[in-house]
């Protein structure tokens, strides 16, 4: 029999000896926590939950959390080859070119690789919180341009992602993919690059106003040295670069290396509070409550920051089930594509196709628009992404192929800049056709995808003549703006479901 961890112990023991035990989840509760914590939960999933503690139902997501994907990656993925990139006067356009395009390619893979882990993981907890990370130590493709490089932070992230958060900032900052990111590598003695202390102090640990510009001149200081080999893409420390001189930080004096400084802001209470504040607005509302922060904050950080007493203490809380944090989180848009296959049980061939839905409405996965990620919530719903997302949702659930396509409803949404740039044949012209181009590639790859709706309704654990109702239940957080006639067509009854507002909130 496999040993339990000590942290797993504490759990175990909480759930059986509740100071006060809870009231049974019902129905509702039950889709709210799977759909909160995973992506698009089943009905069949939900009524498994259904009668639970919350003690009971959160360990359940807890104990089956993973470190590794259960997807098999990329070939390329395991190339021991050297990873330098062509660069310098030795290198010429056809090569620099050729590496561009196999970049793309590359990443294009990669982001189809983990849409299908999201889709196939027995613990979507596991990728929720992977895909979290990856949005708090931000990295992109476009600045790394090694999607190995990517990758492997990718598998970093899903190793640490419910371990505790100390282990997980020690790892991120020695990762090369965040070395090239975040200029490590020109950090050294003399000349020092205070990108990484910056963005480790405002976004991955303290927050802003919880230091001084002099605590990151010093702290870059103490990460001179950090760097990477760039042909095996492996983290390196060059000692000959590196500060050795006493530097102070956040009032503590002495001849700090980058592990001193993590370990520096590990111990301030505001760092156990920013990463609670930001897990509260993952999971439970967009306004955090300070006094509810504070309480979990403590033990999180009692507990050498592990993640699942964070986590166990916000899906346990009376905020997390209360009626007014329900359905109000906007949906990314990998929650409304993940989430659609997983719900209607659609099984896609390709996965790629629906890695660039998503990147039409917003996210791109590997590319987070700037080193403070996707700002989420309401931000996700614009003129423009409102159109792709209806769009997507269109054509997985169109009877035939009338209508506008999902290439046609980018066209529309595109700036009236470009439309002029491309009609008066300027610049942007063949940028727009690849644009195109690659949305009608994808178009095919979302055609490829049948959805039986009269199979899917005939899942649900009800009577026929409810099955409107119960489908509607399982769809929306809230109810729809108007009720789904159950005397229409099963597709037609589908569609009136997930094209209303509420279908976009979680």
């Amino acid at each position: 029999m496999k040993s339990l961890s000590i942290s797993a112990l504490i759990y175990a023991a909480f759930i059986a000896f509740p100071a006060v035990a809870s009231a049974p989840l019902d129905y509702d509760d039950a889709r709210h926590l799977l759909n909160r914590t995973g992506f698009g939960a089943s009905d069949a999933e939900i009524r498994r939950m259904v009668g639970m503690t919350r003690e009971e139902a959160a360990w359940s997501l807890l104990a089956g959390t993973r470190a590794t994907a259960v997807t098999t990656p990329p070939a390329w993925t395991n190339d021991a080859g050297p990873l330098r990139y062509p660069r310098g006067e030795n290198a010429s356009d056809m090569e620099r070119k050729q590496f561009q395009q196999e970049q793309i390619r590359d990443g294009l893979e990669l982001r189809g690789w983990w849409l299908e882990e999201m889709l196939a993981t027995p613990s979507p907890l596991t990728e929720r919180m992977t895909l979290f990370w990856h949005n708090h130590f931000v990295s992109s493709q476009q600045k790394v341009k090694l999607a190995q490089l990517m990758y492997r932070q990718n598998v970093t992230l899903r190793a640490h992602a419910l371990g505790h958060f100390g282990d997980l900032l020690h790892a991120i900052a020695r990762d090369p993919a965040m070395v090239i990111y975040l200029d490590s590598a020109q950090n050294r003695k003399g000349a020092p690059n205070e990108n990484f202390a910056r963005e480790l102090m405002e976004l991955f640990t303290l927050g802003e106003g919880n230091y001084g510009e002099q605590d990151i001149k010093d702290a870059a200081r103490a990460f001179t040295g950090w760097s990477l080999d760039r042909d095996s893409g492996r983290f390196v420390f060059r000692r000959f670069v590196h500060d050795y001189g006493s530097k102070t930080v956040l009032g503590r004096s002495g001849y700090f290396d980058g592990d001193g400084v993590l370990d520096i802001l590990l111990a301030k209470v505001e760092t156990a509070e920013f990463i609670t504040r930001k897990l509260w607005r993952e999971f439970v509302s967009a306004d955090p409550d300070e006094a509810e922060v504070k309480k979990i904050a403590s033990p999180f950080r009692d507990s050498r920051y592990d993640i699942k007493v964070a986590l166990e203490a916000l899906l346990v809380s009376d905020a997390f089930y209360a009626k007014e944090n329900r359905g109000v989180l906007v949906k990314s848009p990998v929650d409304l594509v993940v989430g659609t296959l997983k719900q209607f049980d659609l099984k896609p061939g390709e996965p790629v196709p629906f890695a660039v839905a998503a990147a039409a409405m917003g996210q791109n996965l590997f590319s987070p628009p700037n080193v403070k990620g996707w700002p989420g919530g309401k931000a996700w719903i614009n003129t423009s992404t409102l159109l792709a997302r209806k769009a997507f949702l269109d054509r997985l659930f169109r009877a035939d192929d009338a209508g506008a396509s999902m290439a046609d409803a980018s066209t529309r949404a595109m700036t009236p800049a470009p439309k002029q740039a491309l009609a008066a044949g300027g610049v942007q012209e063949s940028e727009i056709a690849r644009r195109i181009r690659f949305l009608r590639a994808m178009e095919r790859g979302l055609k490829s995808v049948q959805f039986d709706s009269d199979a899917w309704l005939a899942e649900l654990d009800t009577i026929e003549h409810a099955r409107a109702e119960a489908a509607t239940r399982l769809l929306l957080a809230y109810a729809p703006q108007a009720a789904a006639d159950p005397a229409s067509a099963p597709l037609a009854m589908v569609r009136q479901i997930v094209l209303d507002a509420a279908y976009q909130l979680k």
